[in-house]
């Protein structure tokens, strides 16, 4: 699978990158306690990864496998700062609801924890269920890798379970001390050094 073709996206496919990130994400420990109505919790979900997706696609890199069974969202976070997701608070309360103080809540939990020397920080990485376990991941991460590498960048992420803990290991990043939500679920904040 490590030849698998991953391509740039851009926005006319927010939408669906939001909503493949959601889905792949329903099976973590978070969503439950940001959204605890499982009816609710998918469209909730997608309705929040739109935003980050639609600033990403303006200020970021958004990038996808050839068939979109993976897709990766990363942040340059060199220099300068991106501003802030235009109108988020109005939009956050839109898509959350009467959940939007978890969500607001998990901003404040990762801004606490954001590394400030430069880098590109990997918000969201996600892979269809069906497709998980079969190097889609993997052929993301080594994408954008190759050109941090190339440009002496540092890569972060938040990892949201054990699996991809171990998945971001092998791929060179440095685990660090977690930080919880209120009900103890963890993130663990990576770090990867470029590589020669």
């Amino acid at each position: 699978m490590s030849d698998l073709a991953v391509e740039r996206l851009g926005p006319a496919e927010t939408r669906l990158v939001a909503e493949r990130i959601a889905g792949a994400f329903l099976v973590l420990d978070q969503p439950r306690w940001l959204v605890p109505d499982e009816s609710k919790r998918e469209s909730v979900l997608a309705g929040q990864f739109e935003i980050l997706v639609d600033h990403a696609m303006r200020h970021g890199l958004v990038f996808g496998t050839a068939d979109r069974a993976g897709v990766a969202v990363w942040f340059p976070s060199v220099g300068d700062p991106a501003p802030p997701p235009e109108d988020y608070d109005a939009r956050l309360a839109a898509a959350c609801g009467e959940w939007t103080e978890r969500f607001a809540h998990l901003d404040e939990l990762f801004a606490a924890s954001h590394p400030h020397p430069d880098h590109h920080h990997l918000a969201l990485l996600a892979v269809r269920p069906d497709r998980q376990g079969q190097g889609v991941g993997s052929a993301l991460l080594r994408h954008h890798h190759a050109w941090l590498d190339a440009n002496g960048i540092p890569g972060y992420l938040e990892a949201a379970s054990e699996i991809g803990v171990e998945l971001y290991t092998k791929h060179g990043y440095q685990v660090r001390e977690p930080f919880r939500l209120p009900d103890g679920t963890p993130f663990w904040p990576m770090w990867r050094e470029p590589q020669k």
